[in-house]
């Protein structure tokens, strides 16, 4: 019995996905499934993840509508041509034991591919060959040991998401920043140092995953980036460096006394304490936070907060707080910049 569902209630066309994922068949038994299939002009989408295949099928092409194509976890060593004789719009071959060699030499025939995922094989350089996908939206190459990212990556165009995590790279070339489609960069777990200025032309960016890596700065422009809203830092030298210095030991207790004597208005004067007690009390300084009425003196919390400056640029202004419970996303008016985009995420740790 085919294993699918419909997709459509229209009972004179319905399309099918055929589901034989984890049936730990092998090439020959998922070749007599697929051949059994009576009506194949309906199968849009075929799910065979995790199954023993040495190789696929040639009689997937029979499939002449097939949209979506999984391949995962199947333990494939080859990548073959002929899948380019079905529509395909997404092709994901994830986690099988495909390398460089494995791939078709050319991709001019997936025409309609518009999300290639490739993520943990055996990759060791950027596949040239997916440059010809000018369509290409959504490419997903992580967990691989590609070292570099090609120059000519610019040629993608149309990408919406460029998923590198989990590889070996040292760098990026400038040449990424002409990717102005890009909605989400992921370059996790990797071995960087520096990122180009020109990531700042990467204008509809909105999630730019960074940890794990090895930076120890960040280039100025970043804080052009104003549709932003996830930025993930933890990990690299920089956020340790910047959590370390911003250790927040408890305060002293003449400093607890101290502010308890100044939120409360206590009264005091040059009779009623020594002069150094109110040299010490006449030091303090009110919190920035304009919902708190609180004081701090020698103890205090660094805050980095990113402000507009004519309107245009944003930059971090450092801001002293009595208490990391000041930071309140909710009414903090440093996460909005001038568009009244939010930055809701920034992950340090």
């Amino acid at each position: 019995m085919d294993n699918y569902t419909s997709d459509s209630s229209d009972s004179d066309n319905p399309t099918k996905t055929l589901d034989f994922s984890y049936l730990s068949l092998d090439s020959d038994a998922l070749k007599e499934r697929l051949g059994s299939i009576k009506d194949p002009e309906s199968v849009e989408t075929i799910l065979l993840h995790q199954n023993q295949l040495n190789h696929a099928p040639g009689n997937i092409t029979k499939f002449t509508n097939l949209h979506l194509l999984d391949l995962s976890n199947c333990g494939l060593s080859e990548l073959p041509d002929f899948l380019s004789d079905c529509p395909l719009t997404t092709l994901v071959a994830k986690n099988n034991n495909l390398s460089n060699d494995s791939l078709p030499k050319t991709f001019e025939a997936f025409s309609t591919l518009r999300e290639l995922n490739l993520s943990g094989n055996r990759l060791t350089e950027f596949p040239e060959q997916v440059l010809q996908l000018t369509a290409l939206r959504y490419l997903y190459l992580g967990g691989n040991g590609i070292s570099r990212i090609t120059k000519d990556i610019w040629k993608l165009q149309r990408l919406q998401i460029l998923s590198m995590g989990g590889n070996s790279l040292t760098d990026v070339p400038s040449t990424l920043g002409q990717l102005t489609t890009l909605h989400a960069l992921i370059l996790c777990d990797n071995m960087l140092e520096s990122l180009p200025g020109s990531i700042a032309n990467l204008k509809n960016l909105k999630s730019l995953l960074l940890h794990k890596n090895r930076l120890k700065t960040l280039p100025t422009e970043i804080i052009t980036l104003s549709c932003l809203t996830e930025l993930s830092l933890r990990d690299n030298p920089l956020v340790v460096r910047f959590v370390s210095d911003m250790t927040h030991d408890p305060p002293s207790l003449l400093e607890l006394a101290a502010r308890v004597i100044k939120i409360n208005n206590i009264h005091y004067g040059k009779e009623d304490l020594p002069k150094n007690l109110t040299d010490y009390l006449n030091s303090g300084h009110c919190c920035v936070n304009p919902n708190c009425k609180g004081v701090f003196f020698n103890n205090r919390i660094e805050h980095i907060k990113f402000v507009d400056f004519c309107g245009k640029y944003r930059v971090p202004l450092l801001q002293y707080l009595c208490s990391s419970k000041c930071i309140d996303p909710r009414s903090n008016d440093d996460k909005i910049d001038s568009n009244g985009v939010m930055m809701r995420k920034v992950l340090l740790g």
